[in-house]
């Protein structure tokens, strides 16, 4: 892959593309913007200035040519949740705290850490958002009345409470709008099968069950018309404390997600994204968002995607995609407050339907192997306790993992060299890293050589690529008792990690620099003279 400058060989032709580009996914991105917001529990206009301003600064500043930013569905439980608990005014101000916290990310130059975050966990969690999206529109589907509960299984069982309360009528549009979706790709490819579900039901709806489904209008009132002032949230010591794990979560997922993302359209349009640039522009976003009003935004893979599909040539499909959407709120925004909440709801779930990694989830978990397991809870803590619980319990399970498996590559081989007039010379020879997994097996190479006592030893370093100060520590405690007794100790081919971290330490130089060689012969031969 290669990294393009951002508008070489810029020209009207490629501005052609760009505008084309933008506005189809302009066109995407206007129902999904009003109904990622609906789901996170708030008015509907706050989605499309996520969609303008974050789209905008992202687009601008991010490190992708070709990104997409807005509000996703993988925000959804962890806003929901924040202002279920908090209120709108709170997520705001967890809005530009995460923002913050991007930013610096950037800086620190963490982008390239996404690799390694487990594949497991990702497609876990990633799953448990898809189940919680999808399960949160049940509600709007059908019609049911229930109060909003924080939580799978308190909304599932306030569904249940409340499933007398169907709405044949909602139930009637959301079958219309998901009909919709789902052939209009076969029937019209070219046409956004979102839209064309959203307008169609809408159209039925005004035309057939005036005032007997829940629209947006009668839910949330009218959508204005204009974008809000610039405002910013109050910020108390108090507000920052209780708020900080959300926007840990925020930040944390909204750099993961904006990462993927990125790393999807270099492998379609054959390019390479800055990683830390991207976080960056994410964190500007942001910051910026908020004060308008909006929620979190980053980098949405479904959009990205359609972006390049699109034929977009530069980061200036992204700034006509925000012009358009703006456009289109200062001009119809009066008009949307007539679609269904109905309407909405098949949207989101074939979101939650397409990014709930299936086949992936179905083909770790036949492998049977801890992969499987790490999958499984990282995907059902996410379910059923929340995000970030789900992904920092599937990190530490991965991470033991990874422990137990690295401390089984550690090789130890005992060879005694016979020489007349002395007790022999030991070798030990590892191969391997060396580190606090491994420590049992270095102790019990301490305690048996302590024990034997031969008259020299050789430690043979040369195919230890890695060691900690666990494993550091055990060397030190044979090379004391060496130097106590007054016998020879020699280090054998440390390099690399192994010799800064000694040197670090001062092992190296307690043993001695005569004591520290690189050819087994040599090794030899001082321990025999």
């Amino acid at each position: 892959m290669k990294r393009l400058g951002r508008y070489s060989g810029y020209n009207l032709q490629t501005l052609r593309r760009d505008i084309i580009a933008g506005i189809i996914v302009g066109i995407v991105a206007i129902p999904l913007g009003m109904s990622f917001a609906i789901a996170s529990g708030v008015n509907p206009e706050y989605g499309l200035y996520t969609v303008i301003i974050g789209g905008l600064l992202i687009s601008l500043l991010g490190g992708s040519r070709f990104q997409i930013g807005g509000p996703t569905g993988a925000f959804v439980p962890i806003l929901l949740g924040v202002v279920i608990q908090f209120g709108y005014q709170d997520l705001l101000v967890a809005g530009i705290m995460a923002g913050i916290l991007l930013v610096i990310f950037g800086l620190l130059k963490l982008g390239s850490l996404i690799k390694f975050i487990p594949r497991p966990v990702v497609v876990g969690f990633t799953a448990g958002i898809a189940v919680i999206i999808f399960s949160g529109q049940i509600g709007n589907f059908t019609g049911i009345q229930a109060e909003q509960e924080e939580g799978f299984l308190p909304k599932m069982q306030a569904l249940l409470a409340a499933a007398d309360t169907i709405n044949l009528y909602s139930l009637i549009i959301a079958g219309v709008s998901l009909a919709a979706i789902l052939l209009t790709p076969k029937i019209l490819p070219k046409v956004p099968g979102a839209l064309a579900g959203l307008i169609l039901s809408t159209v039925v709806a005004v035309l057939f069950f005036q005032g007997q489904v829940a629209t947006i209008g009668s839910v949330y009132g009218d959508i204005p018309s204009q974008l809000p002032q610039l405002q910013l949230p109050a910020f108390t010591l108090d507000k920052i404390l209780y708020l900080l794990p959300s926007a840990v979560a925020i930040a944390l997922l909204g750099g993961v997600e904006s990462l993927l993302s990125a790393t999807v359209a270099d492998n379609m349009a054959k390019t390479k994204h800055h990683s830390n640039r991207e976080l960056i522009g994410q964190g500007v976003a942001n910051i910026a968002v908020p004060l308008f009003g909006g929620i979190p935004a980053t980098g949405a893979i479904a959009r990205t995607a359609t972006n390049i599909r699109s034929n977009a040539f530069s980061p200036v499909s992204g700034v006509v995609h925000c012009a358009f959407v703006l456009i289109i709120l200062l001009l119809l925004a009066p008009y949307a407050s007539a679609i269904p909440l109905a309407s909405m709801a098949p949207i989101l779930m074939v979101v939650a339907w397409n990014m709930s990694e299936r086949k992936e989830v179905a083909h770790i978990i036949k492998m049977r192997t801890f992969d499987s397991f790490i999958l499984i809870v990282t995907f059902a803590l996410t379910v059923l306790a929340d995000l970030t619980v789900g992904v920092g319990c599937g990190l530490l399970l991965a991470f033991v993992v990874f422990v137990k498996r690295m401390s089984t590559v550690l090789f130890v081989k005992d060879e005694q060299i016979h020489v007349k007039e002395t007790d022999g010379v030991r070798m030990w020879q590892f191969e391997g890293p060396l580190f606090f997994g491994s420590t049992d097996i270095l102790e019990e190479v301490v305690e048996k050589t302590i024990n034997e006592e031969p008259d020299s030893l050789i430690l043979d370093l040369q195919k230890v690529s890695y060691m900690d100060t666990s494993a550091e520590a055990a060397l030190h405690k044979l090379v004391d008792h060496y130097e106590a007794d007054g016998k020879q100790l020699l280090f054998l081919g440390v390099h690399g990690q192994p010799e800064r971290l000694l040197q670090k330490t001062g092992l190296l130089d307690k043993v001695g620099e005569e004591y520290t060689v690189n050819k087994r012969e040599e090794a030899v031969r001082i321990c025999t003279s």
